[in-house]
Parts: C-alpha cells; sequence; structure tokens
C-alpha cells in the first residue's frame, strides 16, 4: 500500500484569504493545519489568471503554449495527456469531484463530454478519471451538481445568482446590502450548497474503496469565485459593515487614479468602463464606481465562503481518518488563480499582472509516514508554478514523471529549490474578442521582482509594461518600467523571460464565452 493523494482546489482565491498566509477574517483551522505541518510556498504563480488555462496546466503539467489552451473557451483536447491517466496506469483509484473546466461551461448544445455526463449523471469519467461528478458555481448549466438540484430541490433554482442577464451578458444586477455587482443573499440552505455537495460526494466515493487502495481524488470547491451567493444563513459570520478596506486599496480617489494612470493604458480603460478584456466580468459595469461599502460585502462574502470551504474540507479529513488512512496520506492544496476584491479599485480578473491574481496559496503537507509533519515543516521563497503540481503527484506515487510534463516536483525548501534551479516562474495572457480587442501580457517573476511586457495588439503597441519591486513596493503601486535606473534590470529580466516563455504549439478558437 503506498501514498494516498488528495489533492484540494477552490477557484479564485486570494494568497491572504487563510490564515496560514496572514488572513485575519476567514477562518480556516483546517487549511492552517496543512501549513503548521507542511510545506508553504510564498512565490506560488498559475500560468494564466483565468480559470481553464490553469486547470489545463493542473492535469497537464505543461505550458499554456504546450497545452494550447490560452482563455476560457478553448477546450483542453480529449487525448491531452493527464496526470491522473498517469496515476490510474499505476494502479491508483482516480477521482475529480466538484469543479473541472477543462471544457467550457456555457454548452446549451451539449458539445464537450463532461457536459454530457453531467446532464445524463454518468460519473464514469475521462482524462484518467475512474470517476467524475462536477459542480459549477451554481444551480445553472450541466453539471452533477446542476442534475442533484433539478431532481432533488427544483425550487432552489432560482435561489442563486443568475449570471446572464436578459441580453445572455454577464450580468451586472446590483445586490445584497451595498448594491455590488454578483451579489444575492441566497436562501438556499447550506446543505443544498454546492460547497457541502462536494464534500459529501468525495466522501461517498472514499466509502466504496478498499482499505488498501492507492487512490488520487482532486476535490475541486467552485468558490469563492464570484458570484458571491453563500447561503444567507451562513452571513452572520462576518459582518461586512466592521471590515477593514484592503491595504491595496487607495481610498483617496486623486491617488487611485495616479496609480492606475502609471500602469499601461488598458488599467484606466477598464476602469472608465470603456473596455473589457474578459468575459467573466460584466460588460455594463464600471469599476469607477465601486465604493468602499461594496468592497466590504464582496470581502466578506468571499470570508464566508472560504470559512465554508474550510470546514467541508475538515469533514472530508474526518471521514479519512475514521478509515484510518490519514497517515499515509498527501495533502495538496492551492487554486487556480485570485481576485482584486477591490485592489486597486476593481472587482473580478483580466490582464493585470499583479499578486491579486498572480499570488496564489499553495500547501503540499506531505504523509506522516513518508517524514510530514511539524519537524518537517517549511516556507518556501523561490517560485513555483502550477505546472509542478502534476509532477509532484508523480513524485508522490513514485512514478518518473514523463517527459512530457514540463515542471518539476515541488521543492521541499529553500535549500532544495535553490539546488535544483527554481529561480524564476513565467505567467501570460491572451485576449482576442469578437469585437477584435487583443492584449497580450508576457510576466516574469524572479529575484523578488514582476516584469510585464505587452506585446503589440489593440491598446498596446508593444512599448508599454510593468516592473515592480515586491520588497520595496508589495502592493505594486510604483511602476518602474520607465525608470531610467531599472532600464538593465529590466531588460535582464526580459531576456530571462524570452530564454524560458513556452511560445504556442497552435492556435486552436474559443468554442463558447466561458
Amino acid at each position: 500500500m503506498g501514498r494516498k493523494i488528495l489533492f484540494i482546489t477552490t477557484d479564485q482565491m486570494r494568497y491572504d484569504a487563510i490564515g496560514a498566509n496572514g488572513g485575519r477574517v476567514a477562518r480556516t483551522p483546517n487549511i492552517d493545519s496543512f501549513a503548521a505541518d507542511g510545506i508553504s510556498y510564498d512565490r506560488a504563480q498559475p500560468q494564466n489568471v483565468v480559470c481553464m488555462p490553469s486547470r489545463s496546466t493542473m492535469v497537464t503539467g505543461q505550458n499554456i503554449g504546450t497545452h494550447g489552451v490560452w482563455m476560457n473557451g478553448v477546450p483542453l483536447p480529449v487525448d491531452s495527456p493527464s496526470v491522473a491517466a498517469v496515476l490510474r496506469d499505476a494502479g491508483y483509484r482516480t477521482a475529480l469531484i466538484g469543479k473541472s473546466h477543462f471544457e467550457p461551461l456555457l454548452d446549451p448544445f451539449l458539445r464537450f463530454e463532461e457536459n454530457q455526463q453531467g446532464f445524463a449523471g454518468a460519473t464514469e469519467g475521462h482524462r484518467g478519471f475512474d470517476h467524475m461528478e462536477l459542480a459549477t458555481h451554481g444551480a445553472a448549466g450541466f453539471t452533477h451538481y446542476s442534475r442533484w438540484i433539478r431532481q432533488n430541490h427544483p425550487e432552489a433554482i432560482g435561489m442563486f445568482f443568475q449570471v446572464l442577464d436578459g441580453d445572455l451578458e454577464v450580468s451586472n444586477v446590483p445586490g445584497g446590502d451595498s448594491g455590488a455587482p454578483q451579489i444575492k443573499h441566497n436562501a438556499v440552505p447550506r446543505d443544498w450548497y454546492h460547497t457541502d455537495w462536494v464534500a459529501d460526494r468525495t466522501i461517498s466515493w472514499l466509502d466504496g474503496l478498499h482499505s488498501d487502495d492507492d487512490w488520487f481524488c482532486w476535490m475541486s470547491f467552485p468558490d469563492p469565485h464570484h458570484p458571491w451567493d453563500p447561503p444567507e444563513s451562513e452571513l452572520h459570520r462576518v459582518d461586512w459593515r466592521e471590515l477593514d478596506l484592503p491595504v491595496g486599496y487607495p481610498q483617496n480617489q486623486a491617488q487611485r487614479e495616479a496609480i492606475i494612470d502609471a500602469k499601461p493604458r488598458h488599467w484606466r480603460l477598464w476602469y472608465d468602463g470603456k473596455l473589457v478584456s474578459n468575459y467573466e466580468a460584466p460588460g455594463k459595469w464600471v469599476p469607477a464606481t465601486l465604493t468602499a461599502d461594496q468592497i466590504r460585502e464582496v470581502n466578506a462574502m468571499a470570508h464566508i465562503e472560504n470559512e465554508l470551504i474550510d470546514e467541508a474540507i475538515g469533514r472530508v479529513l474526518a471521514a479519512i481518518e475514521a478509515k484510518g488512512w490519514s497517515d499515509d496520506l498527501d495533502i495538496v492544496f492551492t487554486t487556480d488563480h485570485g481576485e482584486f476584491q477591490g485592489d486597486f479599485g476593481f472587482l473580478f480578473k483580466g490582464p493585470y499582472h499583479v499578486d491579486s491574481l498572480m499570488r496564489i496559496p499553495l500547501i503540499w503537507r506531505p504523509a506522516p509516514s513518508a517524514g510530514g509533519g511539524a519537524d518537517a515543516t517549511a516556507r518556501v521563497s523561490k517560485p513555483v508554478g502550477l505546472l509542478d503540481l502534476a509532477p509532484t503527484f508523480c513524485s508522490i506515487a513514485g512514478v518518473q514523471p514523463p517527459e512530457w510534463m514540463e515542471g518539476r516536483p515541488l521543492p521541499i525548501d529553500d535549500a532544495d529549490a535553490a539546488a535544483r534551479g527554481f529561480e524564476r516562474v513565467t505567467t501570460e495572457w491572451d485576449s482576442r474578442q469578437p469585437d477584435g480587442t487583443e492584449i497580450h501580457l508576457r510576466t516574469i517573476m524572479r529575484d523578488d521582482f514582476v516584469c510585464t511586457t505587452y506585446q503589440p495588439g489593440t491598446v498596446h503597441d508593444g512599448t508599454e509594461g510593468e516592473l515592480y519591486d515586491l520588497v520595496l513596493d508589495p502592493l505594486q503601486q510604483i511602476n518602474l518600467w520607465d525608470d531610467p535606473e531599472r532600464r538593465s534590470l529590466r531588460d535582464e529580466l526580459l531576456i530571462d523571460l524570452a530564454a524560458n516563455f513556452v511560445e504556442p504549439i497552435e492556435f486552436r478558437h474559443a468554442e463558447a464565452p466561458v
């Protein structure tokens, strides 16, 4: 019997969402315990800051340019390599429960396998997963969760925030107490909500395993991604009126706009509502209208959702403990990308390569039987990426990572990271929208600097960029791109970026907005 692997992901969670990373609001004792007995990665970064590209990188261990999912709506080919298939071939039982999003969710004609399975209630899975039960952010769509709601609690369908408006565009309907976009006080009972459903279905799958099975389970929570509509019964957990504003939100309007104006021009264009370069952001919403109270309420909702996730994780861990499997269990916890949550006066995400979106929580709690525990606790400051997850799972299972994986097993401490050359991590963005808008970012994080170059598009001419000193300017409010004293450093980082960036093998068109 070997080591079992519980891979836990959230969706759109900030680095500072959890107590172990300095979060001061949401109570996350179960997640924090992973850090207390494991390895925390303080500079973990996704290879793209939206869902489908990041999740495709997680399952393949490949850069965006290799697997080809450059934006939401671009399906990962069904024959793409998968770490789940590698582990299954090594004798592991494999499951994915919750949000997958390797294929578009907006799929009214059921063109894609995962939606077909969800609609039919089939659970045999694909991409190397023996078992799949899928969910997304509400009761709409063709997932196993939405089917469960339709069959068991149809009255709950209308309780969730309706993501699309009457024009079939992402809704900016105001809600909550503050009138913030994508907030709703949701009357759904807590045990019908997708967070507890994911935990329930995970426990059910574990109950069907034999005691000597090796298993890999990806438990994927749809929250705290917008819309922010947790069960109304849980709103007492965090009073938004009592929250401090985020340190990344300049409260003085003139100061805030001066910071934005020192960044490439698409920042100000979005702020003024003149450009939307990510389909998931409401097209009719103008960030400049965002109020302090709306920021507080959005943050409160996210904190509540994170507490519910932590409690759901605790129930799954208790079930594993009851089976006597904890000693041989590796736990890896992370998310796919971050969320503004008010930083710079923005919500949601897009082509904005700052820590709000790029710095993510990542914790690996190795199995106690393999030397994990308090004595092995470490915080790794060297940069790592989501493409390092798949080879890490192979390493845990005692399987040689296949050559098509482009990441490396995660380092166990800074000495290991230095010895194995963990020096940089890259992130990219490409917008190619039907209206002709094109924005292209290429970013390198190295030596406590973040450097982003903009390729020519409809907004930028190829001369703009961003350079931030994370030591002197951790909030990334001072753009050093045009600072003559930093020109040589900027050029050095751009050379390093070009040498380590994986260009696309082919361009595939988006087949749905999201």
